[in-house]
Order: structure tokens, then C-alpha cells, then sequence
């Protein structure tokens, strides 16, 4: 019996980007479950191997050109080229020469905007990247979310910020800009890392979020999330949609079918809404502050105390004010939000329950089987079990009711 051929494939991604391993974890995922053999070629920093691409002895590239320095390279390359990267308004910005498989920047910023209008929300924002031949896909977003402002009638507002000054700076001309913008107000990042740098701005600001700025970024990256001060809502890329396409792709290449320059847009594949992009309305700026402090705080163990302390008022008159305002209790809110935690940390699965009751602020595991049980019905094992099978309450669900 004959062999497959084995092909030698370069894949020209930088994996330091969570959109670019999701795709590679398409491409890798396609060849599981093809007969199909190929030998990957990925560098640590493939710009380096950009000036002798058009001498390396491979089969086919799958390549992210949002780097028009990738393009170029690969402009007269001899073996099949798929490229990868984000759509774009204008059809004169796209490749013409090789087939194309992009995430569709529109619904994407449209997918976060059209979250936050359902929150309540009626003013809104956009934190983008600064210019840069590199940040390409960044400017798409911004041209999105400029044609939907226009659309509903909304003033535009999009902040870059200047990536030449100091960290110090930079914090600071972001911390003013959401001091400058009327509040509440809903911003839209162009991507989770960016989402995650204005948490931490309206942290130093004592800005509440998401009562005085509501934000959810794009990638719905797992390593953003864990750093991020409070739980960050983001859009889902179909990324690992994608690079199943390139793949499905080069492979029709290489087989020898033809394909004329052919582009596929991919949509986003959802949303992950958590704690940043939740908003509620609440009248009361004692109650506003005390949400924001809890959600920073409450899996590090704090109690009704503390937070009445932090707001300025006693313990008795902070419990008025949530009744009034929402109708539980300091102590119902301090375990809503970690008992929202919770189960998001069970339902990705990576987690021992005892984990969770550490990093969640539960005194013991006894204390979290015994919160599990009462607003759940099911032990935090069970609430695993049934996440990994795509049966559990998810964590709005999962929080507490009042």
C-alpha cells in the first residue's frame, strides 16, 4: 500500500496573539480529522525566515497577512499560499492573488454593541489601537464602529491613545479620557489586552464598572481574563473556525484543485458576558461604589464591613441602601459575585475544587459544597461534570437570586 505524501507546511502566525493559536488550533484540528499528513514549520519569530521564504524547499504556507511585511514576502511565492487576516471595507484592501479567510471585523465590533444597547446602555465608546501599518485590523473595527454610531445616531467617539510614550503616561491620557466621557457609558475594546488595560485605568480612577463604564473586548483570550481585575466580557472570534478553513483549503491546493483567489468571512462564534459588561442601572452612588469595590474584592475574602467602611457609611445604613436599591443584602451580593466566579472557574475545567474555594474566597470546601448545594441543587463537582457536557447553568445563571 502507497504512502500519503507528507507535505511541509509553514504556518507564519505570531502565537503570542490569542487569535493566532486559536488558529493554528483550527489547522491542527482539521488534520485530526483528515487522513492527511503534514509536517508544521512554526517559528518563535517567523519574520525572521520572511527574506528567505521565496529558497525554502516546502509544499504550502498558511500565512496571518495583517502584516503587510507577510504580504510582501509571500507576493511571488512558489508553493500555495492561504492567507488569513480581517476583512475590510473597501475590496481594494483585499489580496487579489491568493484565496483569503477572514474574521469579519463588522460583527464583531457589531456583536459588542449591540450587547451593550441590550444592557441599557445609550452612550458609547471605542478603545482602539495606535496607527500603525501593523494595526491594520484595529482601523477596520474603528470603521465599523464609526458606521454604526452614524447609523443610530450616536456621536463617535474613539480613543487610540500614543504607544510612544511611557506606561505612566499612556495610563494617565486613559484615565482622563474616561473621565471626560459622560457616564454611564458602554466601550467597545479591539481586543481583550486593550479591554484589560482599562479596567485597570478605571481602578486607579475609581471609576465603578460596569455602573459608570461598562467594557468588553474582542478575543475572548483565557490569559486577559485571568489578569483582568474584574471578570472581562469579550466577543468569541470564530478563530478556530478559520484555520480549519485555511486548512480545508491549502489542502484542496495541494491536491490541485483550483481555486479562483476565493475569500470566506467568519463570523464571530458568540459572546462571553461576565462581570465588566453587566450593567445595571443603580440610582444610588453608595450602592454604585460598594458593587465596584466587591466585584474587585469579594474572592479575597472581605465582608459587609469592610465594604461599608470603603463607601464611607455604617454597615446598617449600606444594608439600607441595597435593599432599596436591589433588594438583597451586602453579604447576598458578596457571594453572588463569588459564587459567579466559581463556576466559571468549574466550567473551564482546568480547576480542582478545592481551587476554587481558595481562589474564590470560600472559607472551605465544605462551605462552598454547602453554597453549591443551596442556591444550585447539585455539588461543585456535579456542576463540572455537567458543564464539560454543555448542561450546566452558566454563571449569570448560576448567580445568586434575591
Amino acid at each position: 500500500m502507497k504512502c500519503p505524501k507528507t507535505h511541509r507546511i509553514a504556518l507564519l502566525f505570531d502565537a503570542n496573539q490569542a487569535f493566532a493559536r486559536e488558529v493554528i488550533g483550527g489547522i491542527a484540528g482539521y488534520l485530526s480529522s483528515r487522513r492527511t499528513s503534514w509536517e508544521l514549520f512554526i517559528e518563535d519569530d517567523f519574520s525572521l525566515r520572511l527574506s528567505s521564504l521565496a529558497r525554502w524547499q516546502g509544499d504550502g504556507i498558511i500565512a496571518h497577512f495583517d502584516d503587510p511585511a507577510v504580504a510582501e514576502a509571500l507576493a511571488d511565492s512558489p508553493v500555495p499560499v492561504v492567507a488569513v487576516g480581517g476583512s475590510y471595507a473597501s475590496e481594494t484592501d483585499y489580496p487579489t492573488d491568493v484565496p483569503y479567510v477572514a474574521t469579519d471585523n463588522f460583527k464583531l465590533v457589531n456583536l459588542a454593541y449591540t450587547h451593550l444597547i441590550d444592557v441599557g446602555l445609550r452612550q458609547f465608546a471605542l478603545f482602539s489601537l495606535p496607527d500603525g501599518a501593523r494595526h491594520r485590523w484595529a482601523l477596520e473595527r474603528e470603521k465599523s464602529f464609526r458606521a454604526l454610531m452614524q447609523r443610530d445616531n450616536f456621536e463617535v467617539e474613539i480613543f487610540r491613545g500614543d504607544g510612544a510614550c511611557s506606561w505612566e503616561e499612556d495610563v494617565a491620557q486613559q484615565v482622563r479620557w474616561l473621565q471626560s466621557l459622560p457616564k454611564p457609558v458602554g466601550i467597545v475594546a479591539v481586543t481583550d489586552a486593550r479591554a484589560r488595560q482599562l479596567l485597570q485605568a478605571c481602578q486607579l480612577a475609581n471609576i465603578a464598572v460596569p455602573e459608570e463604564v461598562a467594557i468588553i473586548g474582542i478575543d475572548n483570550d483565557p490569559l486577559a481574563r485571568m489578569l483582568s481585575c474584574i471578570p472581562l466580557s469579550s466577543v468569541i472570534q470564530g478563530s478556530a473556525e478559520i484555520g480549519r478553513t485555511a486548512a480545508r483549503m491549502l489542502h484542496q491546493l495541494l491536491e490541485g484543485t483550483y481555486l479562483e483567489c476565493t475569500r470566506i468571512l467568519v463570523p464571530p462564534a458568540g459572546i462571553n458576558v461576565l462581570a465588566s459588561s453587566s450593567h445595571q442601572p443603580v440610582k444610588n452612588p453608595r450602592v454604585m461604589r460598594a458593587r465596584h469595590f466587591i466585584r474587585q474584592y469579594a474572592c479575597q475574602g472581605i465582608k459587609g464591613d469592610q465594604v461599608a467602611a470603603y463607601v464611607g457609611v455604617s454597615r446598617s445604613t449600606l444594608e439600607t441602601y441595597f435593599q432599596q436599591e436591589l433588594g438583597c443584602s451586602v453579604h447576598d451580593e458578596i457571594l453572588r459575585f463569588k459564587l459567579d466566579a466559581a463556576t466559571a472557574l468549574l466550567a473551564r475545567g482546568d480547576c480542582s475544587v478545592g481551587d476554587v474555594a481558595l481562589r474564590c474566597g470560600f472559607t472551605s470546601m465544605q462551605y462552598l459544597f454547602a453554597v453549591f448545594k443551596r442556591e444550585l441543587g447539585c455539588s461543585p463537582r456535579e456542576f463540572q461534570q455537567r458543564a464539560a457536557h454543555g448542561t450546566a447553568a452558566t454563571a449569570g445563571e448560576a448567580a445568586l437570586q434575591t
